[in-house]
C-alpha cells in the first residue's frame, strides 16, 4: 500500500488492540464471563464497523490498524459462542422494548429509552445481514479495501517476557499466532502487538523468522534504547535484526484513555457504572442478569457522567455527539501543534502514533467509536494531516536509524510489575514445569500416529497455551474477575497434569478429553509439535 503524495505536516498512526481471553463455558447455558465478549461486540466492535462503513458511504477516507488476537478470532468463529450472542441480543431488543413502556410517563429518561431499543436493534441487524453472523467478515471487508491494517498478537496473549526461561513457547506463542492469522484470514501479518507491549532483548529475532515486520513499544521502551532515537518516538527505528518499532506518542495517547485527564471523563459523556442491572427492581430486572439472581451489567444506562456528585443527570445522547464534535476538532488541532513543533527537527513529516486498547472505543467510553468517526471525518477535509498504517508509512520511508530497544510493557510503572507480584507469582512455577514438559513431550512422541495420543497431546498444547494467557495475572494484580481468573489457571493446570497422568500410564480418560477439546476448544487444527525442537 502506498499514500498519495501531498504536503502534509505529519502522519497519525491509530491503532486499537482487540484482545479479550478465551472464555467458553458450553456447560452452563449463562455464565457472566462469556459476557465480557458480548459487551465488547455490541458496544465497541460493532459499533467501530458500522462507522468504518458510514465513511465508506460518505467518501470518508480514513486509516486504522487493528490487532486482533488469535484468542478473539477463535471466538469469533465459534458457533456455540455466536449462538449465545444473538440470545444475548434478543435479551437486549426486549428489554430495551420493555423499558419504553415502563418509562412511558418520563420524560427525561424515555428518549434516552427509544435511543437503546434503535440501537440495539441496529446492532443485531448489522450483525446479522451486514457480518453473517461474524465480526470477522467486517474486519476482512475493510482490509481488503485498504482502510485497515490487520495485524496479530501472540497466541493466547502471553506475557513473553515471563516465558522466556522456555524459548520453544515464546516461539510457539508466536508460530501459533501466525497461522491462526492465516487460517482465519488467508494470508501472513505484517506485524504483531506484543502482549501487553512487553518486550526483552533478543525477542526481535523471533519475529523476524515469522517474517513479523513491525511491532509497538511504549515510549520508553524505544527511548532508552541503545542508542537514544534521534526523533525520538515521532519516527520508526529498526532492530538489528530488521524489524521496525514504533513508539507510543505520550500526549496524543494520554488525551484519549485518561479518565481523569482525557476526553472521556467529560460531564457529558454517559457515566459507564450506571446501568439498569443495578438500578432497577430486581424483580424485573432478574431475566436480563445471572439466573441466580447476581447483578450485573446490561450495557442500558440512563446517566451521564454528571461530575463528582451522587445526582446523577439524564444522558443526553445529542449533547454527547456534540462534545465528542469538540474533542475531535481538539484533538486535530494538538496535532498540528505538535506537528508544527517536530517537524523543523526533522527531515521527515513526524508520525504521532496512537496505540489504545479497543475496548476503550465503546465499552468504556460510549462516545468512543463517534469521536473515532469526527476525526476521522476532520482528517479527510484537511490538507496538513494524514492517517496512515505502519506498513503505509515503512513504503514511504523504508530507511530508519538500527536502535536496540531496552526492556518495557506498557503497564503500571512501565515494566513487568502488575503481571509478576505478590499476588500472581505463585502461577509461573506452574508454567515454566508445564512449558518444558510439554517441549519434552514434543521431542519425544514427535513421530506419533496413535490418533488418541495425538488427540491428547494437542490438548496438552491447549491447556498450556490458555494458562499463559496475560489477562490472569493482570486481572489477579487488579482484583478485578480475580476468583475466576485464579480458577482458570488452576484449572489448566490440573487439566494439564491429569492428561499427562493419562499419557504415561497409557490409559487415557477419553470421555475427559471429549469435554476438554469441547470446552477448551482454541485452535482445532493445533498440531503439538509446534513445541519440539
Amino acid at each position: 500500500m502506498h499514500i498519495k503524495k501531498q504536503e502534509i505536516m505529519g502522519y497519525w498512526i491509530p491503532v486499537l488492540h482487540a484482545h479479550l481471553p478465551f472464555v467458553k463455558h458450553p456447560e452452563y447455558d449463562y455464565f457472566l464471563e462469556e459476557h465480557w465478549l458480548f459487551q465488547a461486540i455490541s458496544e465497541s466492535y460493532i459499533p467501530l464497523l458500522m462507522n468504518m462503513k458510514k465513511m465508506t458511504e460518505e467518501d470518508v477516507d480514513f486509516r486504522l490498524t487493528v490487532s486482533l488476537s488469535p484468542t478473539l478470532l477463535e471466538m469469533f468463529a465459534d458457533e456455540h459462542l455466536v449462538e449465545k450472542y444473538l440470545a444475548y441480543l434478543e435479551k437486549l431488543v426486549e428489554l430495551s422494548t420493555k423499558e419504553i413502556q415502563r418509562l412511558k410517563n418520563d420524560n427525561d429518561l424515555l428518549p434516552v429509552a427509544h435511543f437503546y431499543k434503535k440501537r440495539y436493534q441496529d446492532i443485531k441487524f448489522f450483525f446479522i445481514s451486514f457480518l453473517n453472523y461474524n465480526l470477522l467478515n467486517g474486519f476482512r471487508y475493510f482490509c481488503d479495501l485498504g482502510k485497515i491494517e490487520i495485524i496479530t498478537s501472540c497466541a493466547t496473549h502471553g506475557f513473553l517476557p515471563l516465558l522466556r526461561n522456555n524459548p520453544r513457547a515464546v516461539e510457539a506463542q508466536i508460530s501459533i499466532a501466525v497461522n491462526a492469522y492465516i487460517k482465519h484470514l488467508g494470508k501472513r501479518p505484517n506485524g504483531i502487538w506484543l502482549p501487553e507491549c512487553a518486550y526483552y532483548e533478543g525477542l526481535d529475532k523471533i519475529l523476524s523468522k515469522y517474517d513479523l515486520r513491525f511491532f509497538f513499544l511504549d515510549s520508553h521502551g524505544l527511548m532508552k534504547g541503545k542508542p537514544v532515537p534521534k526523533y525520538g518516538v515521532y519516527a520508526p527505528v529498526f532492530t538489528i535484526n530488521g524489524v521496525a518499532v514504533f513508539g507510543r506518542d505520550p500526549v496524543s495517547s494520554k488525551q484519549v484513555w485518561s479518565a481523569e485527564e482525557g476526553y472521556p471523563g467529560d460531564y457529558y459523556y454517559r457515566d459507564f457504572y450506571r446501568d439498569a442491572g443495578f438500578d432497577l427492581e430486581l424483580d424485573y430486572i432478574k431475566p436480563y442478569i445471572s439466573p441466580d439472581g447476581t447483578r450485573a451489567f446490561t450495557g442500558i444506562k440512563y446517566y451521564r457522567i454528571s461530575g463528582g456528585t451522587d445526582r446523577k443527570e439524564p444522558y443526553d445522547p445529542l449533547r454527547a455527539s456534540e462534545k465528542a464534535d469538540r474533542h475531535a476538532a481538539h484533538f486535530c488541532t494538538e496535532r498540528r501543534k505538535q506537528f508544527e513543533t517536530l517537524s523543523v527537527i526533522m527531515d521527515r513529516p513526524p508520525a504521532v502514533l496512537s496505540p489504545y486498547d479497543a475496548e476503550l472505543f465503546g465499552h468504556w467510553w460510549f462516545e468512543g467509536p463517534d469521536f473515532l468517526y469526527k476525526v476521522f471525518r476532520e482528517i479527510s477535509s484537511s490538507n496538513f494531516m494524514k492517517a496512515i498504517t505502519p506498513s503505509e508509512y515503512l513504503c514511504t520511508h523504508p530507511h530508519n536509524q538500527v536502535v536496540s530497544p531496552g526492556s518495557t510493557s506498557w503497564g503500571d510503572k512501565g515494566y513487568y510489575d502488575a503481571w509478576l507480584n505478590n499476588e500472581n507469582d505463585w502461577m509461573y512455577r506452574h508454567l515454566h514445569y508445564m512449558a518444558e514438559t510439554m517441549e519434552n513431550l514434543a521431542d519425544e512422541y514427535i513421530g506419533e500416529t496413535d490418533l488418541s495420543n495425538i488427540r491428547l497431546l494437542n490438548q496438552l498444547a491447549r491447556e498450556l497455551l490458555l494458562a499463559q494467557s496475560s489477562d490472569w495475572a493482570f486481572l489477579i494484580t487488579t482484583n478485578t474477575a480475580k476468583d475466576y481468573s485464579v480458577r482458570r489457571v488452576k484449572e489448566h493446570v490440573w487439566n494439564f497434569n491429569k492428561l499427562h497422568d493419562d499419557l504415561e500410564s497409557k490409559n487415557v480418560d477419553m470421555k475427559l478429553l471429549n469435554s476438554l477439546e469441547n470446552k477448551n476448544s482454541i485452535f482445532n487444527d493445533l498440531d503439538f509439535r509446534v513445541f519440539a525442537k
